[in-house]
C-alpha cells in the first residue's frame, strides 16, 4: 500500500513559493485535530517546513460526539476518530488531495461505550478502540478497502475500569491499554489473526493513578503511560515475550499536573507528555536503556490551556499540541537535540473549541 500513499502525497494540493524567480511547489500532507464540539474533527494541509495550509472540508457524516483520539492507518488511506456517542468510532477513506471520503460502515458489533482512544496495528490489519464500559477495549480486523471485520473475542482478563487509550508495540506482537481502575495498565500478546493472548503480569510498580494515555517506544523496548497522579508519567522496559521490566526512574523535573497523553518521537530519542497546567506539554530526551534525560526548555510561545495531546510528525521534526484555549492547536519545529523551535503560524481557520487529539500522516 505504500506506493499508493506515495502517489497521493505526490499529487497532494500544492501551492507555489517563489524563490529566486523559480516556482517551488509545497507538497502538503495532513494533520487531524479533534475537538469537543461540532464538527468534532478538523483536517488541515500540513507541510513540515511551511506549516499549516488550508483546512479540508468536513466529512459528509460527522463523528457523532466529542472527538477524542484520531489515527491514520499505516498506509495513510484511512483516518479514524474515536468519539463519544454511538457508534463511538468513525472511519473514513482519506487522500491528501481531497480529504475525507464517505464514512465507512460501522462494525457489526459496536464498542460498548464512548470511544476515548484508537489506533491501527503496525500492519494495518487491526483497529483497536479504547472505550468506557467493559470490556474497555474492542479490536476488529481492518482492511482499508473493505473496512471492519468481525470483532475479535475479548481478552480473557479485561482491563480494569474504563479504557482510556490503547497502543500496539512496533512489532505488532503486543497491545496495551490504559484504564481508569487499578492496575491502570493492561498488556497482552497480540496477533492480527487470532487476537488477544493471556494478559501479561502487572508491572511490579504500578502507575499511581488513572491511566490516560499510553505509547510504546519505536523500538518496542519501552512502554509509557500518562496518568492522573504524581509523577504523572511512568515508563517501563518492555519485552513482547516477558512483558514489563522494572519501572524507570522518574524524570528529574516532573510534569506539573495530570498527564493526558504520552508520545515518543519516531527516533525514540524524545518523549512528550501533554498535561493539565502550564506549560501544558513537557518533553524529555529518552533512552530505552537509561530512561529520562533532563527536560527540554519549554517552547518560547506556550500552548494556551489544558494539553489534551502531543504528537510528533512521521519525520520527527515537528511536534504539535492540542490544547484547551484558542488557537486550540500549536505546532513547533522539533529537534531531538535542541528541542522546540519557534511556533508555526496558526492555521487560517482555527478549531472552534477545546482540542483533544492530534494525528499526522
Amino acid at each position: 500500500m505504500d506506493h499508493l500513499r506515495d502517489e497521493f502525497n505526490l499529487s497532494a494540493i500544492q501551492q507555489a513559493l517563489m524563490v529566486g524567480g523559480a516556482s517551488i511547489p509545497i507538497v502538503y500532507k495532513a494533520m487531524i485535530v479533534t475537538q469537543i464540539s461540532s464538527p468534532y474533527v478538523n483536517a488541515y494541509q500540513w507541510n513540515d517546513a511551511a506549516g499549516f495550509g488550508s483546512r479540508y472540508t468536513n466529512p459528509g457524516t460527522l463523528p457523532a460526539g466529542v472527538g477524542r483520539k484520531p489515527s491514520f492507518s499505516p498506509s495513510g488511506l484511512t483516518v479514524g476518530v474515536s468519539h463519544t456517542t454511538s457508534p463511538y468510532f468513525s472511519a473514513y477513506p482519506w487522500t491528501d488531495l481531497s480529504g475525507f471520503g464517505t464514512k465507512i460502515a460501522n462494525p457489526g458489533t459496536l464498542p460498548a461505550g464512548n470511544g476515548i482512544g484508537a489506533i491501527f496495528s503496525p500492519s494495518g490489519a487491526s483497529i483497536a478502540v479504547a472505550h468506557i464500559t467493559s470490556p474497555a477495549v474492542s479490536v476488529y480486523p481492518w482492511n482499508d478497502a473493505t473496512g471492519f471485520g468481525t470483532k475479535h473475542t475479548n481478552p480473557g482478563t479485561v482491563p480494569a475500569g474504563n479504557g482510556s487509550d490503547v497502543a500496539f508495540s512496533s512489532t505488532g506482537a503486543s497491545i496495551a491499554v490504559a484504564s481508569t481502575s487499578s492496575p491502570y495498565i493492561a498488556a497482552y500478546p497480540w496477533n492480527d489473526v487470532t487476537g488477544f493472548g493471556t494478559k501479561h503480569t502487572n508491572p511490579g510498580t504500578l502507575p499511581t493513578g488513572q491511566g490516560n494515555g499510553i505509547a510504546f517506544s519505536p523500538s518496542g523496548d519501552s512502554l509509557a503511560i500518562a496518568h492522573s497522579t504524581s509523577p504523572y508519567v511512568s515508563v517501563y522496559p518492555w519485552d513482547d515475550t516477558t512483558g514489563f521490566g522494572s519501572k524507570f526512574t522518574n524524570p528529574g523535573t516532573l510534569p506539573p499536573n495530570v498527564g493526558n497523553r504520552v508520545a515518543f518521537s519516531p527516533s525514540g530519542l524524545s518523549i512528550a507528555v501533554a498535561h493539565n497546567v502550564s506549560p501544558f506539554v513537557s518533553v524529555y530526551p529518552w533512552d530505552d536503556t537509561t530512561g529520562f534525560g533532563t527536560k527540554f526548555t519549554d517552547p518560547a510561545t506556550l500552548p494556551i490551556g489544558t494539553g489534551g495531546d502531543a504528537q510528533f510528525n512521521l519525520a520527527g521534526n515537528v511536534i504539535a499540541v492540542a490544547h484547551g484555549s484558542s488557537p486550540y492547536v500549536s505546532a513547533y519545529p522539533w529537534s531531538d537535540i535542541t528541542g522546540f523551535g519557534s511556533k508555526f503560524t496558526n492555521p487560517g481557520t482555527l478549531p472552534t473549541a477545546q482540542a483533544l487529539g492530534i494525528a499526522f500522516n
